[in-house]
């Protein structure tokens, strides 16, 4: 090996090219750094650490039948523990949006696991006579084998942290419910008075609609459960031994403790990818719950003084550079843009789906990018919505009693005592007059103080039945 100043020289089929002494990644890592320029950000932890469950899954199998050196395969696992420890990850230096199908990711896990492995063994960075980077490191794989079950692998493990947060705001509004439970307000469709509900069914409401959701995140997360490896390059197994195609998977549920199953079909499984759309479909759908419980919260509160008002978000943060004690709904606000940019990923993922060709999909990269940025801000959307947002909302009770007094819309509970026509008179005359309707019954006699307050009380004007005069 070559070295000139503080770099050495690797070859490649493309030819040579200088890489820092010191660097675990090689050659193929900085081609990869200088043809995708991309982003500008590096690939996501979780994702690293999920390459060197696979790197060390393999070299464990390989080992344990007899098809990679024990000295070699016992250096590649340590140096897959490191990183998936947390060391090493400034190595890894490729952009996450890149041409190849993810090979540039693979070949930098490749390269850096392998350089560390030869300084375990006394070896020297970019001497791959001890460990090469794809005979040994990559033995029996192919990056179409690997890249998409490190992809699972990664979504997965999001997807637990997501529905940890997810499971907290569900609860979060359940106590708002019940704190909110006696409160009547007025219900409105669009955008207009209606019937009256009571703010607790709507904030249980929201609960419930977020446990649907968990539910629906549940169901789909099993799908990317089923991996590929074994596959190599297109579901063959080409270059894999027959007996590391039947332990790998077994051994990586293992490492990782995670319940991976081996796809029934390996071409299928190498050829289609729609498991990342499903997910990816459901954050969409949940995000756009999220954001129309946002859109409510930013109604109901709306004002102090001239708007609904019947909630109190509580005040985060001074609401402009010109006007003085504007409060403004910040949180409920970065709610909506999250929505916006999962339901846009979502989008860029049923694209890429969409767009493989015959044995392969080359735009995984993307994939990933996408679908782990939804994932991530939207379990940091939740911590915020709930810490900043949620717990601490109030009631103001007398505001939403007197809108609904205010309000022609108790009338439709009255319509069973005095019928249809007379309650559109009532109303009109509301309407018109300025007067509320209870003083307009009553100043018809139509009902007693009394029946009116049976009637228009919360628990017969929020749950079915008639009441009886």
């Amino acid at each position: 090996m070559e070295i000139i100043s503080d770099h050495r020289i690797e070859s490649d089929s493309i030819g040579s090219h200088q890489v820092p002494i010191e660097a675990y990644y090689g050659v193929q890592s900085l081609r990869a750094q200088e043809n995708f320029n991309i982003t500008g950000n590096k690939l996501h932890p979780t994702f690293i650490q999920s390459l060197a469950y696979i790197k060390k899954a393999a070299a464990v199998t390989n080992g344990a039948i007899n098809r990679l050196d024990p000295k070699k395969s016992q250096a590649i696992i340590e140096a897959c523990d490191e990183i998936i420890d947390g060391e090493l990850l400034n190595e890894f230096i490729v952009d996450p949006i890149q041409g190849g199908a993810g090979t540039s990711m693979n070949m930098n896990a490749n390269e850096v696991i392998a350089n560390r492995a030869n300084t375990l063994l006394q070896g020297d960075k970019g001497d791959y006579n001890l460990v090469h980077p794809n005979d040994h490191v990559n033995y029996g794989q192919s990056t179409n084998d690997v890249i998409p079950t490190a992809g699972k692998i990664t979504a997965y493990q999001l997807c637990v942290g997501l529905q940890k947060e997810m499971v907290r705001l569900q609860e979060t509004l359940e106590k708002k419910a019940e704190e909110f439970d006696h409160i009547l307000k007025m219900g409105r469709t669009q955008m207009q008075d209606a019937i009256p509900i009571r703010l607790g069914q709507e904030f249980k409401a929201y609960a419930v609609a977020v446990e649907r959701n968990c539910q629906r995140l549940d169901y789909v997360i099993q799908e990317i459960l089923t991996i590929n490896m074994g596959a190599t390059a297109i579901g063959t197994g080409l270059n894999a031994d027959s007996q590391y195609v039947q332990q790998i998977v077994p051994e990586l549920a293992s490492i990782t403790g995670i319940p991976l199953v081996q796809a029934q079909d390996l071409i299928d499984g190498t050829q289609h990818i729609d498991s990342f759309s499903m997910i990816s479909g459901v954050l969409r759908t949940f995000a756009l719950t999220l954001s129309k419980m946002a859109n409510d919260l930013r109604l109901i509160s709306s004002g102090p003084k001239t708007g609904f008002n019947e909630i109190n978000l509580p005040k985060k943060q001074n609401g402009s550079s010109i006007m003085p004690g504007k409060v403004n709904p910040v949180i409920p606000e970065v709610i909506n843009q999250i929505a916006f940019k999962v339901a846009g990923n979502d989008t860029t993922i049923a694209m890429a789906v969409e767009a493989g060709q015959l044995e392969l999909n080359a735009f995984e990269p993307v994939i990933f990018y996408a679908l782990f940025e939804s994932i991530s801000i939207l379990e940091n959307g939740i911590k915020t919505f709930v810490d900043n947002c949620l717990i601490d909302i109030t009631a103001n009770e007398d505001r939403c009693k007197e809108l609904l007094e205010s309000s022609v819309g108790i009338i439709t509970a009255l319509v069973p005592h005095i019928g249809y026509q007379k309650g559109s008179e009532i109303a009109n005359e509301a309407l018109f007059t300025g007067q509320s309707v209870r003083e307009i019954i009553l100043k018809e006699d139509l009902l007693s103080e009394e029946e009116l307050e049976r009637i228009l009380s919360p628990d017969q004007m929020t749950s079915p039945g008639i009441c009886q005069r």
